[in-house]
Parts: C-alpha cells; structure tokens; sequence
C-alpha cells in the first residue's frame, strides 16, 4: 500500500430537502484495502456510494483520488477517472450483448473497436475465471451472470477504486467464494475497494468497516480488532438477537404441491415436476440460486403463474381455476422478492398499500370503500410493525428498504391465516430489520401457519427452517431436515448435485 490514499473523503453532505442523507461524512480508502460500508437501510451508503461515483453531486465536502481534489458531472467522468460502481440492481441493456453493455457509453469517438474490445474482455474472463460468452444475449443470462457482467464492466476500465453494492445478493455460496477470490487478486493489484454488504461473514472479510447511523459516521474498526457483535451494537445503538426457531410442533399436512410444472415453448421449464408438502406450523426453506424456480414456483402457489401442469392444494382444496383474490381469501399471504415494483405501489400511500387485496371485502361499504376505516387500520400497522412514517398518508416511495418491506408485512402478515409465502423477505436490509422480520416469520409458524420461505441466506434457511427443498433449474433436488443439514450438503445441491453426490 502506498502512503497516499486511493481515496479520501472530508465532510461529505448530501440532502434531499429537509432529509439529509450524508451528514459530514469523513473516511478513506488505501490502495490494496477493503473498506466495507456498514449501517442501517437508511443510513446513507446508497447516497455515498451515488456521490463517489458520479451520480449524485455532493452538498458540501470534499473527494480527492490519489490526492488530487475530483469533481464528477456524471458516471462516465467518474469511470474515466477510474471509479467504478457495481451496481446492487443491474444497470444493463437486456436487448444488447455482453460486450455491447460493456463499452457502451465508454467508447470515445465515432466507432467501436469490438476486436480490440472482445479481445479485452476475453482476457478479463480468463484472468479471472469469469465463464461469461461477449456474443451472449444479456437477456438470456441468468441473473448471477448478469452479476458477473456488472463486474466485468468495472475490470474492463481498469478502475482503481471499485465500490461494490451487495454483490453477492444472486451468487450461490461457490460462486461468492470465488467473488472474493477476485477481490484478493485486486488488492494486491493495488485496486482499493468499498463494499456495501449486511452479511456479517462479508463484512469481517474486509480489512476496515466504517460504520453509518442516520447518514453519518458512528465508527470505524479494523476488523481484526473487532466483532460482529460489536460493529451490530455499533450499527443499530443495541444488542441484536439472533432468531431460533425452537422445537418442532408441527400439525396436519396444510399445503401440498403435486408434480406443479410450468412450461415454455422452445425454452426450459421454469418448474419441473415439483412436489412437496408443507404442515401446519412448520417453515419449508426453499434455497436456490435466483433464478431456478423459486419465485414460479411461490407464484404459482399464489396464483400468479398458471401451472401447465400439476396441482396445488390448501387443506385439501384445489386451486385450480381460483383469481389471485380468491386464493388469498383462502388465508394465503404472498411476500414478493421486490418489495418496491411488486408489493407495492410506489406513489400510493401506506394506508392504500396496506389496503390492497382487501379493498373489496375489509374495507368496502357497498359499492365504496370505506376509507376512514383504511386508514385506522393503516395507522395500527404502523404501530405493531414498527414503521417509521409521519403520517398512515405518507407515500411508501418515501420510506426505506425496511420501513417499505415493513408495509409488505403488515400487509401479508394479515391474509396469511393458512399459508405464508415469503419470497427473499430481508433481502437488502439491515440487521435490525432481518431480527424483526425472523419473529414475525417464528410467530407465523408457532400460530400454526404453513410458511414456505426462499432466501439466498443458507444460514438463515438453516437456522428458521424445519425442512429445506433445493431448487436447481426448476427441480427440486431434494429436501434435506434443516437440523442436520451443512452449508457445504445444501450448496452441492444447488449446484445440481443429485442426493447422493451431495
């Protein structure tokens, strides 16, 4: 490392009207140093992170790269300085190859050398062990791929600070390994790197945590002088919990999937043959890597998706040829994997979020809602779960990842008398959030509710579940007892290891 930081950041601000996202912010970044970015959804990493890489323009303060004072009117300015963000949620062109992502935008001039530029890109791959095909469709990629893309972006114009944003949220455990490899290799290339992570096991790979309550910094550890208890205490102003899921007393079989198939002309399936059952009282994992059926198959549960073939039954009845509605007024409550374009309604309110799905039957007086009686129930939401919200009239695009999430909840919470379908439910948030979101899930099943959960976090599955099914292109394949299953057994099978291999 040299003596001059890659990076150094003085009394950063940043507001959006009377919010103020970054208050004073202050850190640094060594060549060769991984400095991870810890705090509350809420907490400003987003916005810091937006600010260094030439997103938003800062209020006040001040940034310099290897000393000298920068100031960027755009992504591209930050890029050509060699600053570069991998992005949480995929900035790319689904129509577009590999290789057309990658240097579109960044070519200077009239044309494109794509020789030259395939050339680099294959050299890229190679160097880092990164099987991504330049001719192939972004859109055909899976969504890990799509995550190696976002990466390749970054290394193709040889940034000297990376800042990557929950990078391994749609890799699978090999995969995540093989990230950090890559990360190793950087460092001793000299890269200096900012990761934004809310797994503990990640953030104490890093060498420094800067710590961010309420948008300014609360501290900074060395990780080999630290804990994860400590920089949680940090990070949320208390002790956190962990989540258990006690003894088993699981009832009659309340949810059965039998060989429930989706099917796509002149494609894979999206499920293949999938059976299962799931008691009364008892949390089903579903582990997979994004993208191998977990969400068809939550779906078609809901009634989303219609099976091509196979059926699905509650307490014995089939759902056959029942509306999304009905199948909900059966006590099915469904928490998707995207919280702000599927749970919700951005520009709605939370007391017409939380109203949705029940509009017609909770809340309607005759041909009209009742809206008096929508936001009495919105504002007792926002009471028991907690939401941090002005008024129940407060658009949900305004809250947080957790405040958001906590509207789904309330939401879902209330239709899941029978089954719970919840879809990557902490995905993106902070562990204050992920401790509360577990005991509503434990409470769900100890008031004998059949809970399905599918979550890229094995040691969560592991620690809330009683069973957990493996998804790998659509099959599931196999279904392991959460208390003597091992990372290493639930990653072979995600992988597409048979049983036995596992």
């Amino acid at each position: 490392m040299t003596d001059e930081p890659v990076l150094s950041v003085r009394r950063l601000t940043k507001s959006f009207g009377p919010v103020r996202a970054n208050n004073a912010v202050s850190f640094d970044v060594g060549a060769g140093e991984l400095v991870c970015l810890f705090g509350e959804n809420g907490a400003g990493k987003s916005t810091l992170s937006a600010c260094l890489a030439g997103l938003y323009p800062p209020d006040g303060g001040d940034i310099r790269l290897g000393g000298a004072p920068v100031r960027f009117a755009s992504a591209a300015d930050a890029i050509r300085a060699g600053v570069a963000l991998v992005h949480q949620h995929f900035v790319l062109v689904d129509d577009f190859t590999v290789l057309e992502n990658i240097v579109m935008g960044h070519e200077r001039g009239l044309f494109v050398r794509y020789q030259a530029a395939r050339a680099k890109l294959e050299a890229l791959c190679r160097r880092y062990d990164i099987a991504i095909r330049p001719e192939a469709r972004v859109g055909d990629l899976t969504v890990g791929e799509r995550q190696w893309v976002e990466l390749l972006k970054a290394l193709y114009h040889d940034a000297r600070l990376l800042i990557l944003d929950e990078p391994t949220a749609t890799l699978d455990l090999r995969e995540s390994r093989k990230l950090f490899r890559i990360i190793g290799e950087l460092k001793a290339e000299g890269v200096g790197l900012i990761l934004i992570s809310h797994s503990l096991d990640e953030v104490m790979q890093s060498d420094r945590v800067v710590v961010l309550r309420q948008g300014a910094v609360v501290g900074e550890r060395r990780t080999a002088d630290t804990t994860p208890e400590e920089l949680t205490r940090l990070m949320v102003g208390r002790d956190v919990a962990r989540a258990e899921r006690g003894i088993r007393h699981a009832g009659r079989p309340c949810l059965a999937v039998e060989r429930l198939t989706v099917a796509r002309p002149g494609a894979a399936p999206l499920l293949d043959e999938v059976s299962f059952t799931v008691a009364e009282g008892e949390i089903f994992g579903l582990a997979g890597v994004a993208g191998n059926g977990q969400k068809p198959l939550l779906e078609a549960i809901a009634g989303l998706l219609r099976p091509t073939s196979g059926r699905v039954l509650i307490d014995g009845e089939a759902l056959d040829e029942l509306s999304v509605h009905a199948i909900q007024q059966l006590g099915v409550g469904h928490i998707p994997d995207d919280r702000l374009v599927e749970g919700l309604v951005g520009e709605f309110s939370i007391a017409e979020n939380i109203a949705l799905g029940g509009h017609r039957d909770a809340f309607a007086r005759g041909a009209f809602i009742d809206r008096a009686a929508m936001r009495a129930a919105a504002r007792r939401a926002i009471v028991d779960y907690q939401i941090a919200a002005p008024s129940a009239a407060t658009a949900v695009r305004t809250l947080s990842g957790g405040n958001a999430q906590r509207v789904v909840l309330a939401r879902e919470l209330a239709a899941a008398r029978r089954v719970l379908l919840a879809n990557q439910p902490t995905r993106g948030l902070d562990v204050g959030v992920i401790e509360y979101i577990h005991a509503q899930l434990l409470g769900k099943r100890a008031a004998g509710c059949a809970v399905i959960l599918a979550s890229s976090e094995l040691k969560d599955l592991i620690t809330l579940s009683d069973r957990i099914g493996v998804m790998f292109q659509g099959r599931l394949m196999g279904i392991v007892e959460a208390a003597s299953a091992s990372l290493e057994d639930i990653g072979l099978l995600m992988a597409g290891k048979s049983r036995e291999a596992a």
